[in-house]
């Protein structure tokens, strides 16, 4: 085991299996150093975390999807990189996409919860530029959505 799984056990979590594409594009796309990453739903052991925020779910619940959310991207990285966590130099960006209602205006709250996970798992290496937007509705009634762009050697 290596110190990037060894920190999520020791945080009480675990990688998922990577999750097979929904509809007509792959997982991930490296070109040259940099790894696009799909969009990865938030999922639980109980499937699809669903909900839209300032409705029926609020922010501290929605930052708990993203984490999710950046754990699935870490299944797809740790796939792309053949479990060879040494060929992750870092994350370069996340976009978080929130179903909310208007007038909820914390998404970036919300999508830190993706962030705040990377970083306390990849510490440096996992510091990254960011977007967090707002959107009516996202697949499968999924509460948070987050893709990111890897970079590695």
């Amino acid at each position: 085991m290596n110190d990037i799984e060894e920190r999520l056990r020791g945080m009480g979590l675990e990688l998922p299996e990577p999750a097979a594409p929904l509809a007509a594009y792959v997982p991930f796309v490296q070109a040259g150093n940099l790894l696009h990453v799909s969009g990865q739903i938030a999922r639980d052991g109980s499937g699809v975390i669903r909900g839209t925020l300032g409705q029926d779910m609020e922010a501290e619940a929605g930052a708990r999807a993203a984490q999710a959310c950046a754990l699935h991207l870490l299944a797809q990285v740790r796939a792309a990189c053949g479990g060879d966590w040494d060929r992750l130099l870092r994350v370069v960006k996340l976009t978080g996409f929130v179903a909310s209602v208007p007038g909820f205006f914390d998404q970036p709250k919300v999508v830190n919860g993706a962030s705040e996970l990377l970083v306390a798992v990849l510490g440096d290496r996992g510091r990254h530029a960011r977007s967090a937007v707002g959107v009516t509705a996202l697949p499968l009634g999924a509460a948070v959505e987050v893709e990111g762009v890897f970079l590695l050697r």
